[in-house]
């Protein structure tokens, strides 16, 4: 059997040049002698002058013949994370490698919250069912008996609710081919709008709906689009204040069907924008515990615009208000004369 050919140093090149990790080979005189395309991305990326400051820094100690590390962290937006580790090489000169960990340290912040809200979520329910349970045990009093059954089975409904959430979300996580079919897009918004009557009455809010110049229709899977727009409009009665405002309307043009929720709420700061769509993520947790709910509602909204193709925006004014727009891709232009009695499908409820 005949020995596999050695790879020339060309064919080396070409493979660390397909790496994703950041290398650069100076000799011994500190001249640059290989620099990959990941180092090259790294250097034009908006914090590629201090990482280039870093490296070349390194190498220097590395040419004395020392090992060093050093951990870059850069809060953007968007936020960026590098591991810059120097080492002389055997033959002379020394060697960079850059490791841009950025999407890594935000993985284990997604997956740090979750863990730590998925145990809130459920704890508290839980636990207070067993302390209900426990002021049953030898009550006679009927009135404080049903008081307390009454709050045990809220409990248990909050505690189904975020595992209803989660299984729906999963489902949707998929990503499994979805049977899109025609909807009327204005009776989706208005379903929506019907569910959160009562609270909204509750809590003192006015939900308008714009009428539509001429029927809609959008295609998509009716259960996920209903659930993503009645996240969208219960988010945005939630965090109103008493006597605010949400408009709801729905728009189409050449190449898609717009949802848009606008609230007169709290608002979102900026720099919190990116992570409102991770699972469980809150933007002021003690607001956000008075206010209820699973935290589930805006990572459903975005892998529902996913799943059909779509995208979900957000323009917010912290303490003045926000508009979310879930855009939903239009197979067919835009036709004033459409039936609305063509495209009407019955909505489903969430």
């Amino acid at each position: 059997m005949s020995a596999s050919p050695e790879p020339t140093s060309g064919r080396i090149d070409e493979l660390v040049d397909q790496l994703r990790t950041a290398i650069v080979q100076v000799d011994p005189s500190g001249r640059i002698v290989l620099r990959n395309s990941a180092a090259e991305r790294l250097r034009n990326s908006h914090s590629g002058y201090l990482i280039e400051e870093a490296i070349e820094r390194h190498l220097e100690r590395a040419l004395t013949g020392i090992d060093s590390d050093e951990t870059l962290e850069f809060f953007g937006p968007p936020k960026q994370v590098v591991v810059v580790h120097t080492s002389p090489l055997p033959g002379g000169g020394a060697v960079a490698i850059a490791d841009d960990i950025s999407e890594r340290r935000r993985l284990d912040a997604m997956r740090t919250d979750f863990v730590a809200n998925i145990s809130h979520e459920l704890k508290t329910p839980v636990g207070a069912m067993a302390v209900l349970a426990d002021a049953l045990v030898g009550e006679d009093d009927q009135e404080t008996i049903q008081r307390l059954v009454g709050r045990m089975v809220f409990e248990a409904e909050r505690a189904a609710r975020t595992i209803d959430d989660l299984l729906q979300l999963t489902e949707i996580e998929l990503g499994t081919e979805i049977e899109a079919v025609p909807l009327d897009a204005a009776s989706l918004m208005q379903a929506a709008a019907e569910r959160v009557r009562h609270s909204a009455r509750e809590r003192s809010v006015d939900v308008c709906m714009s009428e539509s110049m001429s029927p809609i229709t959008v295609v998509g899977e009716p259960r996920q689009l209903a659930s993503a727009i009645g996240n969208l409009v219960e988010n945005a009665v939630k965090y109103s204040e008493a006597g605010g405002r949400v408009d709801l309307s729905v728009e189409r043009d050449a190449s898609a069907v717009a949802f848009t929720v606008t609230d007169e709420g709290v608002g979102i700061p900026q720099r919190e924008i990116e992570r409102i769509f991770e699972r469980f993520y809150r933007v002021d947790k003690a607001r956000s515990r008075g206010t209820g709910g699973t935290g589930l509602g805006l990572a459903i909204v975005r892998h529902v615009a996913t799943n059909h193709g779509g995208s979900v925006e957000v323009s917010s004014v912290e303490g003045e208000g926000s508009t979310f727009v879930l855009r939903i891709p239009n197979p067919q232009p835009a036709d004033p004369t459409e039936s609305a009695n063509r495209s009407e499908q019955e909505v489903p409820s969430t």
